[in-house]
């Protein structure tokens, strides 16, 4: 357990009288960083993990409840992780609190500093983008080392986020000229034609979720300025074809709505110098009955090729407002009682 290796640094002590664990940090501004505005921290991990957290000053005593001692483990590697974090200089937030539960649950060996490490780009709002789960990190790592990368996995996981991220983050560096977005235009319900407006108005709808990354990266004018000199292109996936883009990083997104015939025209359009990201969810295919998917089938036969990566996300990686989590299971309740 990593409390032990800060106990024998002096810098936080450990007492376990089961099922009580008790925890006593050196330093009191760092602990207070920890604990949260009024104890904010301690009382959303207390109910994210299901044990009662008392502070002492400098020291807290975590009670397992029904003497289940291993969550008071579990409570116990959060705080001392996020504490190792701010004792980095790192700021903690509400949700880090959540991420690192999610980590060490899944992987109680993880080490939470290494998976927040490694910041992609600082938005506009100053806001730093950053991993926030394991395969997020692994994901970053992917797009860095691959020329192409495949992630795969439910809505909410960062997928398209964390492209775009990483996008903005090398046309600031300079490592690329240009960024592409794109994403099949699959009428649901509605025909193009019938929809109001010119072309551009039909399809801006579909285009929207990358628009707002997008905005969440950099100024509206920025982004305007781009899209008019032509460094961001924002468009859908028809617009692609029989174009070879170089210096560029592509990113196709809903991927899962593709033909095989569309994606393999996508994926023939990488040029020297570019990066493509292809993101999509399989569970989500709105394909007309019978067609197939260009996502489930370039994941067959593009596996083990070398410079293509693929990075599968599952629920516990979707990253959300922890009110929507209780929202989610309020309903999955319910239905699960029939009402």
């Amino acid at each position: 357990m990593q409390v032990d290796v800060f106990a024998r640094q002096g810098l936080i002590s450990e007492e376990i009288v089961l099922p009580v664990t008790k925890l006593e940090f050196d330093d009191g501004h760092m602990a207070s960083q920890l604990f949260g505005p009024h104890g904010q921290h301690l009382k959303l991990l207390g109910e994210r993990i299901g044990v009662r957290i008392e502070s002492r000053g400098n020291t807290l005593v975590i009670h397992s409840q029904d003497g289940e001692e291993d969550k008071g483990d579990l409570a116990a590697q959060v705080l001392t992780q996020l504490y190792a974090m701010i004792r980095r200089g790192k700021s903690v937030y509400p949700q880090d609190v959540d991420f690192a539960c999610r980590i060490l649950e899944r992987q109680p060996s993880a080490d939470v500093c290494e998976v927040f490490k490694g910041d992609v780009y600082a938005t506009s709002g100053k806001r730093t983008v950053s991993p926030k789960s394991l395969n997020q990190r692994e994901y970053l790592d992917a797009i860095r080392e691959s020329d192409m990368t495949f992630g795969i996995g439910p809505a909410g996981t960062g997928k398209t986020y964390l492209a775009v991220a990483m996008a903005v983050g090398a046309l600031t560096r300079r490592e690329v000229k240009r960024i592409v977005l794109t994403r099949p235009a699959v009428e649901a319900g509605e025909k193009l034609g019938f929809l109001p407006g010119d072309l551009a108005e039909k399809i801006n709808p579909y285009l929207r979720p990358l628009y707002d990354a997008l905005h969440d990266m950099l100024d509206f004018a920025k982004v305007q300025d781009y899209q008019e000199s032509g460094v961001i292109e924002v468009a859908p996936l028809a617009f692609m074809r029989g174009r070879t883009l170089n210096d560029a990083f592509i990113i196709l997104d809903e991927a899962q709505n593709t033909t095989p015939e569309q994606m393999k025209m996508f994926l023939t359009r990488l040029g020297f110098g570019s990066k493509a990201v292809v993101t999509g969810d399989v569970t989500q295919i709105d394909l007309p009955v019978h067609a197939k998917s260009g996502l489930l089938q370039a994941r067959h036969i593009l596996d083990g090729v070398k410079g293509v990566k693929f990075i599968t996300f599952d629920e516990k990686d979707v990253i959300r407002h922890p009110l929507v989590g209780r929202i989610v299971r309020a309903y999955d309740a319910h239905e699960g009682n029939g009402q």
